[in-house]
């Protein structure tokens, strides 16, 4: 990595630029959480309501004459996903309407009537009424609200309050990122991805502060530096640390990505975005916001 040694590449005259990107990102991930509350987004058993059965087979089977036995039964609406290996399939019904324990046992009714030569057993089955999943929808949202605040608390408490808002408003351009590209490609928001919001945040957080650290150590030896060319130089300083720690946790998350298998799809793909998006915002956006905050620069130091 010697070969980013010693970069001095103008980061903050390319913030207009990067505004541009940001504020896309940003109204995708509104506009997603506006759509969430009211059910327009794609979500979940966990948010939306319904039931969730994985079976697996004792002999192989083809995605379409289980979709054709499904709707010959009137569940046209389920939702299947094949997995790779073990002849397993999970069936997916979101709904807010009947018994949930009868809607499963008509599931597996189905099957057992139409494939008497291939049994199956059940793997799981996850239920969710319609009041849980609003209740989970509130949850959800409280659980992002009270990270985004502890964030703020505490690099308000570890540099300065400037420095708090800064990494704040990235942390939850990061979110709001994710979550929208997850919305306008239509991808199964659920709290899994919730998770990976959360996670993201904190991954976020970690490379923020390591810019702002070496910011306010420039500020103590180099004090008579102007404030934007002192933000450059420290962004180039870390640049290494800074991609050689994005590359390994890609390398992590690629492997997780390709070979974890179908539950943990959407999970890694939203972390890789997130690492990306986190990476670029900790540059692109946390820096730059110290420049457009009024005060003291000397309270920037701490």
């Amino acid at each position: 990595m010697d070969v980013l040694a010693g970069t001095k590449i103008d980061f903050l005259g390319k913030r207009r630029y990067a505004l541009v990107v940001s504020v896309i990102l940003f109204i995708l991930g509104v506009i997603a959480v506006i759509s969430i509350p009211i059910g327009k987004a794609n979500l979940g058993i966990d948010f939306a309501g319904g039931v969730a059965i994985q079976l697996k087979f004792e002999k192989p089977f083809t995605m379409e004459e289980m979709r054709g036995y499904l709707g010959e039964s009137g569940f046209q609406d389920a939702d299947l996903q094949e997995f790779s290996e073990g002849n397993k399939l999970l069936v997916r019904l979101k709904t807010t309407e009947g018994d949930l324990s009868e809607l499963t046992a008509g599931i597996q009714s189905t099957f057992k009537q139409r494939l008497p030569g291939n049994p199956f057993i059940v793997d799981s089955v996850s239920a969710v009424g319609p009041t849980i999943g609003k209740r989970l929808q509130k949850d959800a949202l409280w659980a992002v609200f009270i990270a985004l605040l502890g964030i703020l608390i505490y690099v308000a408490w570890r540099f300065e309050f400037r420095f708090g808002i800064a990494a704040v408003v990235a942390t939850f351009h990061d979110v709001l990122a994710v979550l929208g590209i997850y919305y306008i490609t239509g991808k199964e928001i659920n709290l899994l991805i919730i998770t990976a919001l959360l996670t993201l945040a904190g991954y976020s957080l970690t490379d923020t502060v390591v810019v702002f650290d070496r910011i306010r150590e420039n500020l103590r030896r180099r004090g008579r530096e102007g404030l934007e060319v002192l933000i450059n130089r420290s962004i180039n300083e870390v640049l290494r640390r800074t991609l050689v720690t994005s590359v390994t946790t890609l390398i992590v998350l690629c492997a997780l990505f390709i070979f974890g298998g179908e539950v943990i799809h959407d999970f890694s793909l939203a972390l890789i975005l997130g690492v990306l998006i986190g990476t670029y915002s900790s540059i692109f956006v946390a820096s730059p916001l110290l420049l457009l905050q009024k005060g003291k620069r000397g309270k920037l130091i701490r």
